[in-house]
């Protein structure tokens, strides 16, 4: 079920900032794409995220902002059981081009190598959480 202030699909395809929590508990702030209704993150052996969902995949992730130049205040909070999936190059370009551009001869090179290293061999995977409950509030307000 989802409550909804404002569209969501157009506030999610901003380079906006989430932070997923997982058991422990833990909270970690993360770039993601949200696509096919689900929410895409890039996590490997550098981060603890796939052990945490893999022990328990029940997680929250909250995308807000807040401006308090133009009152501007928004946010959608997400839950449910999260996945970690196969990586794949495609969607990868799709999430790090929204958040860096499309020239890729421009990104640093940490971000160049989840495109072009061997995804199996680097450990790079996709945590997908496909909501089971999202609600997007507006909380915005008049700026005098």
């Amino acid at each position: 079920m989802t409550r909804t202030d404002f569209d969501i699909d157009t506030f999610l395809a901003g380079p906006l900032t989430a932070r997923v929590a997982t058991n422990g508990p833990t909270v970690r702030p993360t770039w993601f794409l949200w696509e096919d209704g689900a929410f895409w993150i890039l996590t490997g052996p550098w981060a603890r995220l796939a052990e945490h969902v893999r022990a328990d995949p029940a997680v929250a992730l909250v995308v807000d902002e807040c401006d308090v130049v133009t009152g501007t205040v928004r946010q959608v909070v997400a839950r449910g059981r999260a996945e970690i999936l196969p990586f794949d190059v495609p969607r990868g370009r799709r999430k790090l081009a929204r958040y860096l551009g499309d020239d890729e001869s421009a990104w640093d090179a940490r971000f160049r190598r989840y495109l072009y290293d061997d995804a199996d061999e680097r450990g790079t995977r996709w945590l997908r959480l496909r909501p089971e409950s999202m609600t997007a509030q507006d909380l915005s307000y008049v700026v005098r």
